[in-house]
């Protein structure tokens, strides 16, 4: 099976639409599929719901998609650094499922496992838990939550063969293995290709199974989210 797209463009092509549920891995900037970004910009697709541990920052990112109003809702644990997210939300332009950082990767792991639902204690007795279901297990209360299956996946990696096996990069890996086994179909942005067999079996962080369109970006922006700069004594 081909699983290499000539651009990001193409490799959405025929799989999104509007009004699906969307998967971005990364942390603030760090690990996003920036190209895959800018192609889903590209596509008009609008109503979106993404699930995403934040949206990047004003101007870069999903903050791209929050300009455009191509998204409805987004399904994160952290507002922070982009103001335009926080003016929609406010003005209740946005919708926002408010999720804790543990339990949005644990949705996103638990969909990949197949598992529709799971118990936790974090949210009990704060607004996160209103309308779910509450447990007693062991004299102590959970919530319910239910586990996330996006229609489609969009990743970031720093290599994949040519079967899809992918190896992430340091941090860059945080949210975008989970990501990845939840979707329906899953898009990975890479920026090495190499041919199967090179990666080392035990250096797979993430077998092809899961993957289903590669896009070679070998040269990303990898934006500084924020710089703080200290003032040489002396100079």
């Amino acid at each position: 099976m081909k699983k290499l797209y000539p651009s990001a463009q193409a490799a959405l092509q025929g799989v999104v639409a509007d009004g699906q549920l969307l998967a971005v891995g990364g942390f603030g900037l760090c690990g996003i599929p920036e190209a895959l970004i800018d192609a889903l910009v590209a596509s008009g697709v609008k109503n979106l719901t993404v699930a995403s541990n934040n949206a990047g920052v004003d101007g870069f990112g999903l903050g791209k998609l929050l300009e455009t109003r191509q998204i409805r809702k987004m399904i994160s644990s952290y507002v922070g650094e982009n103001k335009e997210f926080e003016r929609q939300y406010l003005a209740g332009e946005l919708e926002l499922e408010f999720t804790p950082q543990g339990t949005l990767a644990e949705k996103l792991r638990a969909g990949g496992a197949g598992i529709p639902a799971f118990f936790t204690k974090t949210g009990v007795g704060t607004i996160v838990a209103e309308g779910k279901e509450l447990r007693e297990f062991d004299g102590e209360t959970y919530v319910m939550e239910r586990s996330l299956v996006p229609d489609v996946s969009l990743v970031k990696a720093h290599r994949a063969d040519k079967s899809g096996n992918l190896q992430f990069r340091l941090t860059a890996r945080n949210f975008n293995p989970a990501a990845a086994t939840a979707g329906k179909v899953c898009i990975v942005e890479v920026e090495e290709i190499v041919e199967v067999g090179e990666i080392a079996p035990d250096d797979i962080h993430l077998p092809g199974i899961y993957v289903h369109r590669i896009v070679h970006n070998p040269h990303p922006e990898k934006r500084i989210e924020k710089r703080t700069l200290t003032e040489k004594k002396g100079a």
